[in-house]
């Protein structure tokens, strides 16, 4: 009797089996996941890989609680530029990591560890590095224009500002025979300064950061007294303005990396990211919500991202932070072919979950001729305080020609403001 019995239950427990999986199906490009279909779709595919590991936890409940919904998009290829590829390849195997000093010693420019080995044992340090040193944007990131939209979940929109930021690197520079500009003591410079409303125009920040663990050189512009400033170097993790980010999430990951004491190689895996933003981030000719498409502002909590999905496979990271810092850890979702994160993580110090990061990447043309990397828009979602900040970018330029790292000084903080 009891043979039969388990004969019989082994036979239910088969065909149940069968009939799930004759039930799934491959996805189109197009198909949408939201919180109505998400069960239904867990079991489906697309591009081969199962929606339930194309999404992390985090995303699966964003879905079930807070409206977030994916388009899917079919993959496509994410094209590096030609010089960023041929540094990498000439200099590759020059650079060196110190687990002592925690430092990396050779690096010329391009990507100082391109081959990384999930069994490395410091995987995860040099993956950070090659975010420091390596983001695919050529010389120079030059941003006149992009906006801060301040965001909660009760009336959407509260209010925009507009702002630009320049980034120069003065070291492991492409595309010339000038790889370092300078003594070799500063990594790079970076304006980032209000243009809009009026009365924030002009407050913003000059940061010199080495290329060391010295903490970097700020000063920012006070209003009030029409002067500049020179800050402690504690700024790299303070709060940029009113907005949901710290200095330390710029592009998810701003920080060098031994101000954080401890990396993790949580392992490798596929997600659904927006590597090729195809929609349209900012329409300055529209008006209302309208103007800003790349955000769901029509529907509650009016600021989740609005773009099309694709499969790509990321590093996963743990990032400790030091005690003085706000968050306890961040979780990043870096591209394995090239380091720019995604997505992330930020807990709190009791380890609650805090706030989530996502990026939106784009390949554009470089003023030069070679391609690099943007953001076309980022989302710092604080959901303990029930607020975001989205980033979106209009105008971008990389590797504007005829600009040096004399250009990118105090003095030019000092002339926006005026």
């Amino acid at each position: 009797m009891k043979s039969t019995v388990h004969r019989l239950t082994a036979a239910l427990a088969l065909s149940f089996s069968m009939a799930m999986v004759a039930q799934a199906a491959e996805l189109a490009p197009g198909t949408v996941i939201n919180k109505q279909n998400l069960d239904q779709h867990l079991g489906d595919s697309f591009e081969g890989h199962s929606i339930d590991s194309l999404l992390t936890e985090r995303m699966k409940l964003l879905i079930q609680n807070e409206g977030l919904s994916l388009r899917l998009k079919a993959s496509e290829p994410v094209t590096l530029g030609r010089d960023y590829m041929a540094a990498t390849q000439a200099n590759a195997g020059k650079a060196v990591y110190d687990p002592d000093t925690r430092l990396v010693e050779g690096w010329v420019a391009g990507m100082p560890f391109p081959d990384v080995s999930e069994d490395d044992p410091h995987a995860a340090a040099k993956l950070i590095w090659n975010h420091h040193y390596a983001q695919p944007i050529k010389n120079m990131q030059d941003y006149p224009n992009f906006g801060y939209l301040f965001l909660n979940d009760k009336v959407g929109l509260e209010r925009r500002q507009q702002w630009a930021f320049k980034r120069y690197f003065m070291k492991g520079r492409l595309g010339t025979d000038q790889v370092v500009e300078g003594d070799g003591s500063i990594l790079t410079k970076t304006l980032l300064y209000a243009t809009y409303p009026n009365d924030i125009r002009g407050l913003g920040l000059f940061t010199i950061r080495y290329d060391s663990p010295k903490l970097e050189d700020s000063w920012a512009y006070v209003k009030s007294v029409r002067r500049t400033r020179r800050l402690s170097g504690g700024t790299w993790m303070d709060p940029i303005g009113g907005t949901d980010q710290l200095n330390d999430d710029i592009e998810i990951f701003n920080a060098h990396p031994t101000w954080y004491p401890e990396y993790k190689l949580l392992g490798k895996r596929w997600i659904l990211a927006v590597a090729n933003s195809t929609g349209e981030t900012w329409n300055q000719k529209a008006s209302g919500n309208a103007e800003f498409p790349v955000v769901d502002l029509d529907n509650w909590p009016h600021w989740n991202p609005n773009d099309h999905w694709e499969p790509r496979q990321v590093w996963v990271l743990e990032a400790t932070t030091p005690p003085e810092h706000p968050y306890s850890k961040k979780v990043m979702y870096m591209d394995v072919e090239f380091p720019r994160f995604y997505q992330a993580e930020a807990y709190d110090r009791q380890g609650q979950f805090w706030k989530w990061m996502n990026y939106h990447l784009k390949t554009i043309a470089t003023e030069d001729g070679d391609v690099g990397m943007i953001s076309a828009a980022g989302f710092t979602i604080d959901y303990q305080r029930r607020h975001g900040t989205v980033f979106v970018l209009g105008g971008p330029r990389l590797n504007t020609p005829g600009v040096t790292g004399d250009d990118i000084a105090l003095r030019e903080l000092e002339r926006a403001a005026r």
